[in-house]
């Protein structure tokens, strides 16, 4: 027999890119839209590509007719939007509220639950692009779950619905929990970024041509094996090809030449740290390499 609750009507605060595909998604397993907050003309397209057919309404109209209430707004509005939609009568006993933000757990949800609201954190390990195609990726997403003891198999029922699979993860933990997605995902597209833009400088016309197999390779080795699988001259000492790079950067306009170069010489600091706490790198090569990525900003060479 399945897990799912029964079919519900659901409305979603707002049609993002995230809040698009989770309404979508639900609608997909049979659940009936009933509302959707769509103020820009991109949420608009959204709503109309993967909502279609469910009306856009103010957020207290779509609470007010929701059995399930999608909270899709980013973290630090999700406070203000809750305590708004509770004040004004929109939220109503036996009615399930949750929000998809990674940060947060129930206890923001708490002038829902005074309502009689049955509340719930729900948290995609995942990027969002706002098209059809996040619909597939949902299947098998890791999904963290946060509610009640008494929620969980209703969060858990949810998630199924969504075509993830439920991790429980504790209140008290859903910060660390965020701060290492944020970490790993949004630093990776800085970097990722950064890298496309030196090649490009390079006189490279595909940047992503060199990037995909290297770095796909690069994550799935780590995963595989931790920071065993970090290569690369930090690692291995080659002080004189990191000051190459520093000089190379140095050579950059001025403005992409301080935020490239100030993001690689915090990273090599940080990997050359860890390699000297794990053992792959001696503290005498590591010294050296500290200094090649002093040189160009602190101490230039040749006369002054």
């Amino acid at each position: 027999m399945s897990t799912a609750p029964g079919r519900l009507d659901v409305g979603v605060v707002s049609a993002g890119r995230a809040g698009a595909v989770i309404g979508g998604a639900l609608l997909a397993s049979g659940h009936r839209g009933v509302g959707v907050t769509a103020r820009s003309e991109a949420s608009r397209d959204r709503a109309e590509l993967l909502m279609a057919g469910v009306p856009v309404a103010e957020p207290a109209e779509v609470a007010a007719r929701s059995q399930l209430l999608v909270l899709a707004v980013p973290d630090d509005v999700l406070p203000g939007l809750v305590t708004d939609l509770a004040e004004s009568g929109a939220i109503n006993p036996g009615q399930v509220v949750l929000h998809i933000c990674g940060r947060h757990g129930t206890d923001v949800l708490e002038p829902a639950a005074s309502r009689g609201a049955l509340t719930l954190a729900v948290h995609p390990a995942m990027t969002f692009t706002g098209t059809s195609t996040d619909l597939a990726r949902l299947a098998g997403c890791p999904m963290a779950i946060t509610a009640a003891p008494a929620l969980l198999p209703l969060a858990e029922a949810v998630v199924l619905d969504l075509g993830g699979e439920a991790v429980p993860v504790a209140a008290a933990d859903r910060s660390l929990y965020h701060a290492a997605l944020a970490h790993g995902a949004n630093h990776l597209a800085t970097v990722v970024s950064q890298a496309a833009r030196m090649l490009t400088e390079a006189g490279v016309a595909e940047p992503g041509a060199f990037l995909r197999p290297l770095l796909e390779a690069a994550l799935a080795n780590t995963l595989a094996s931790g920071e065993s699988a970090l290569t690369g001259p930090v690692v291995r000492g080659d002080a004189d090809t990191v000051a190459a790079h520093m000089a190379a950067l140095g050579e950059l306009d001025a403005p992409a030449q301080m935020d490239l170069r100030r993001t690689y010489v915090d990273l090599a600091r940080t990997t050359a740290a860890r390699s000297v706490r794990t053992g792959r790198l001696g503290a005498e090569a590591a010294a050296r390499v500290l200094d090649a990525l002093d040189l160009p900003r602190d101490r230039p060479e040749g006369p002054a």
